[in-house]
């Protein structure tokens, strides 16, 4: 590691919020081996997040995620992506949170390009009541408070599009981009818009990976795990129908392969903390999860 090298180069891109980085989009340059995940297993899932027991409260804990079907209505997933299309059709001129694929980036694209092109929605809730209904749906919510043991936070919002031959999400923790000390029960919640599928680059997770500690993670492809890292053997794949959800530990180890099919894959994904949560420096976070930061190489 250079010694000239400063914070900003080491971790990911930071957003405005000081316990938020953003992903490297940048730094994409080749494209991921197939290999790297498996269509072997299927994650099993719950019929509806009414049907959630203390059996799937104690799986969560210890496999680091849990997947229910039927979270939204149809109302409600009609109502999410009329949302993103206002979003991405420029509506609310105060909104700037929409991305466009590095490869579409600068150039003239029609209406229709455009909203092909657009791999993410950041810091949405306010923007868009429809969008603002779901990540208060009271029934996550609940859930949340018991996976938690005390209220959430909503300190995270995106819609994750992932155009045609959109790119991959290398497999990562999200806690390695979270200025939050270890230990704090980060929840992502990704919520099925289209039918996720093996094709179209649904997630994958490594069960049981959130009790293994932090994983050194590095600018790759993204920032990431290094390939080499990942326990391929382990993976689980995780399609859903629109309406379904996966909720996951921040610490859990997840990915999501380059879409191959001919369709977008659209997703609401917010990320929770309980309301006791602290921060922490980003120096101090990358000295747990930052591989460069200390001296390793991938």
């Amino acid at each position: 590691m250079s010694d000239s090298k400063s914070l900003d180069e080491l971790g990911p891109r930071e957003s405005k919020d000081p316990n938020i980085s953003l992903d490297s989009e940048e730094l994409v340059v080749d494209v991921h081996d197939p290999d790297l995940y498996s269509s072997e297993r299927k994650a099993q899932s719950i019929n509806s997040i009414d049907e959630v027991t203390q059996g799937e409260i104690q799986f969560f804990h210890e496999q680091g995620y849990l997947v229910v079907d039927n979270v939204l209505s149809e109302e409600e997933i009609e109502g999410a992506k009329s949302g993103i299309e206002s979003l991405i059709d420029g509506k609310n001129p105060n909104y700037k949170g929409v991305q466009i694929e590095g490869k579409w980036r600068g150039q003239d694209l029609t209406r229709e390009q455009r909203h092909s092109s657009v791999r993410k929605l950041a810091a949405f809730v306010e923007h868009d009541t429809r969008l603002k209904h779901i990540s208060e749906h009271s029934k996550i919510l609940s859930l949340l408070t018991t996976l938690m043991g005390e209220p959430p936070l909503m300190f995270q919002d995106m819609a994750l599009l992932k155009p045609p031959q959109g790119r991959e999400k290398p497999w990562h923790q999200d806690c390695a981009y979270f200025n939050m000390p270890l230990g704090s029960l980060v929840i992502g919640v990704w919520i099925a818009l289209d039918e996720a599928t093996a094709e179209n680059g649904c997630l994958h997770i490594i069960p049981g990976s959130h009790k293994e500690g932090p994983m050194l993670h590095f600018n790759c492809r993204d920032w990431q795990i290094c390939d080499t890292d990942v326990e391929v053997k382990r993976d689980v794949m995780v399609p859903l129908e629109p309406g379904g959800c996966l909720f996951w530990n921040g610490m859990t180890h997840h990915g999501s392969p380059t879409n191959l099919s001919g369709n977008r894959r659209r997703a609401l994904q917010f990320h929770y903390k309980p309301e006791s949560s602290k921060s922490i420096s980003k120096e101090e976070r990358l000295g747990i999860f930052g591989g460069e930061m200390l001296g390793v190489e991938c």
